[in-house]
């Protein structure tokens, strides 16, 4: 630790904020420099679709570090300046403004950007990326107005939720036959699926695209949908630019091992933009773009950075509000071929995905408020211990999951 005493932290989200705050937890007690592209302290994003679009008032952003807890971790945050150039053999990170930092061991958790919509017109969709595009969203979502918001993942249909609570005409389009086709059980989705339309959400899945004008989106099968925001969810890419023009692998994102280190061992990477080797899941690479997983990564990092050996063996969790209903996903469901469900009522369901020899891989669950939370806490020490929970008790929504847990 004592050879090391200058560390760089390129990106100011979620991992960027995590690692300043462990690597003091970790005792050292050199240089922190953490640079945002954004003039902005770090702040949370998940709110950026939900809370601060419908609060009544213009938000403030939910600070990750305030000014006094930047004080007290004596870190040196520069803002408005994104990294332009690492150069490994010099070991130094080229700022826009021209400046040049020196490190020992630098960090780059440079997140994801939204995909822009590759369609003639595309540049008419607005992206949900900041702060700034949310208080945007929120002087366009306004009563009687028609948005018109394209792909199905959790953004776009978190946006939809938002817009028909303050009252818009919305439709959604997704190319998929349903939505949420990435990493959620069908019966979910198709429980999402009803509670968009009871809210008068017009749904329009296996649906293309031809083109976009500046007040309308044109179908593939030639209707149009007129528009007075259109707004684009399909999606981000890992932010690796950066990372590839230094000559660090790339795949699916920075390619790191186990312990979030880059093909270079001065250089980590955490959160959107890596992905990683998950010893817990059969040694499969995987990249998550989710909020814990961003904290989980950059905890290693931090350790790892400073000479330990901790690997990244969390369970990968992911939520999301829709209306009143929580989703919550732990493991890898498509690792689990064989599904128990656990039928708790109508609109509350959790679904286990256990592999061929019993063993729990994921869990899915949908229900009003914080009704699955404790199901799928279970699933994740499950998972942690690598039980194999007997199928019945899974099943059974009299019997608690919490015996399970030897």
């Amino acid at each position: 630790m004592n050879s090391i005493s200058r560390i760089v932290i390129i990106g100011a989200g979620m991992a960027g904020a995590r690692a300043v705050i462990n690597l003091r937890a970790n005792g050292y007690e050199g240089a922190i420099t953490l640079v945002g592209e954004e003039k902005l302290l770090p702040y949370d994003r998940p709110p950026l679709s939900k809370a601060s679009i419908l609060a009544e008032a213009d938000p403030d952003p939910v600070w990750l570090l305030d000014e006094g807890i930047v004080a007290s971790l004596k870190a040196d945050v520069i803002l408005g300046a994104g990294a332009t150039a690492i150069d490994r053999a010099a070991k130094t990170v080229t700022l826009s403004d021209g400046r040049r930092l020196p490190y020992d061991k630098l960090l780059i958790a440079t997140g994801a950007k939204p995909r822009k919509l590759p369609i003639p017109g595309g540049e008419h969709a607005l992206l949900l990326r900041n702060q700034e595009d949310t208080m945007l969203l929120r002087k366009r979502f306004v009563p009687g107005k028609n948005i018109v918001i394209i792909g199905g993942g959790f953004i776009g249909l978190e946006l939809a939720s938002s817009a028909a609570k303050k009252g818009c005409n919305v439709t959604l389009v997704e190319a998929q036959p349903r939505i949420l086709m990435r990493g959620v059980p069908e019966a979910i989705a198709k429980i999402i699926h009803n509670r968009h339309v009871a809210a008068g959400v017009t749904l329009l899945t296996a649906t293309g695209l031809s083109h976009l004008t500046a007040d309308a989106v044109h179908l593939a099968d030639g209707r149009v949908l007129p528009a007075d925001t259109i707004i684009a969810g399909i999606g981000a890419s890992p932010e690796v630019t950066l990372a590839r023009d230094a000559g660090l692998v790339i795949d699916n994102g920075i390619a790191c091992d186990e312990g979030m280190r880059t093909s270079d061992p001065d250089i980590f990477a955490a959160g959107d933009c890596a992905s990683f080797i998950h010893a817990r899941l059969g040694n499969r690479r995987i990249r998550l773009e989710a909020w814990r997983s961003a904290q989980d990564q950059a905890a290693t990092a931090a350790e790892n950075m400073l000479g330990g050996a901790k690997k990244n063996i969390a369970v990968p969790w992911f939520w999301s509000d829709q209306y009143e209903l929580g989703l919550q996903i732990a493991g890898m469901a498509d690792m689990g071929p064989v599904t128990v469900a656990r039928e708790i009522n109508p609109d509350t369901l959790v679904l286990f995905h256990l592999a061929e020899d019993g063993s729990l891989m994921g869990a899915s669950g949908i229900g009003p408020g914080n009704a699955i939370s404790r199901d799928i806490k279970m699933a994740e020490m499950m998972m942690a211990k690598g039980i194999k929970p007997a199928r019945d008790v899974l099943a059974d929504p009299a019997q608690p999951l919490k015996g399970l847990i030897r």
